[in-house]
């Protein structure tokens, strides 16, 4: 499990009867969707691009379609721990359609969350982790979910593993994220076995933007950083605890 999301959709029926059969995005609505959601962009565009390919887009591109029926945008910026926080432009980005569809997940925390808004009202909002436990859990659990909160889907334990700890969770977040919730939403995967009622998310065509990046470091930010701070290294003393190395 080493899939990533970051994808918003804005949408009037079912995501996958609507990219089913989609056609090439339209240039000027599409364009329409980033000035809205990148408040900051500058106008150049890039290659385009597809949703199997870039559901999951690096820092600072964003790629978008816009179709009949249906937004779509994949930008890391729609990854908030709580989905019920998500800034406001980027909702009302989409207030033209009767739904909004949050997903996102990332596989080097096992976080997943997504969220679903009707009419600009939150219905279900549910993020978690292993490391931080639930952190959102807002209305009431879909379908889909159910058999994950029963207990149908525990993480088994490594044979020989010498942590016996039991996992954190009743599932694992990528397994109900990729699996079920993608399935389920937006009508594909991006990791596993696909059903013959699957869409075709490479099929998907989407254009490219390069976008601001949110509160970017700098390389002046990391020498003030490194000019403020005082840095200790550390080695296992005899008794197996941390000891600071003297320099």
């Amino acid at each position: 499990m080493g899939a990533k999301t970051a994808v918003l959709i804005y949408t009037d029926g079912h995501p996958a009867d609507l990219l089913r059969d989609a056609p090439e995005p339209d240039p000027a609505a599409t364009t329409a969707l980033i000035t809205r959601t990148n408040p900051g962009w500058d106008g150049t565009t890039t290659s385009p691009g597809n949703l199997d390919d870039y559901i999951y887009p690096d820092q600072g591109m964003a790629y978008a379609g816009s179709f009949p029926g249906i937004d779509v945008l994949c930008d890391q910026q729609v990854m908030v721990d709580r989905p019920s926080e998500l800034p406001a432009h980027l909702l009302h980005a989409g207030a033209h359609r009767g739904r909004v569809i949050l997903h996102a997940m990332h596989s080097v925390t096992d976080w997943f969350a997504y969220a679903i808004w009707e009419n600009g009202n939150l219905l279900r909002s549910l993020s978690l982790s292993p490391d931080t436990g639930v952190i959102e859990n807002i209305g009431t659990p879909l379908e889909f979910e159910q058999p994950y909160w029963a207990g149908e889907h525990p993480v088994p334990r490594t044979p020989g593993s010498p942590d016996e700890t039991p996992y954190a969770l009743p599932f694992h977040p990528l397994e109900l994220g990729g699996e079920a919730a993608l399935r389920d939403l937006l009508g594909f995967i991006v990791e596993g076995r696909r059903r013959d009622t699957d869409i075709d998310a490479e099929a998907v065509r989407l254009l490219g933007f390069p976008v601001p990046v949110a509160n970017p470091i700098t390389q002046a930010d990391v020498q003030e950083f490194r000019r403020t701070h005082t840095f200790t290294r550390y080695t296992y003393g005899p008794d197996g605890n941390l000891a600071p190395i003297e320099e």
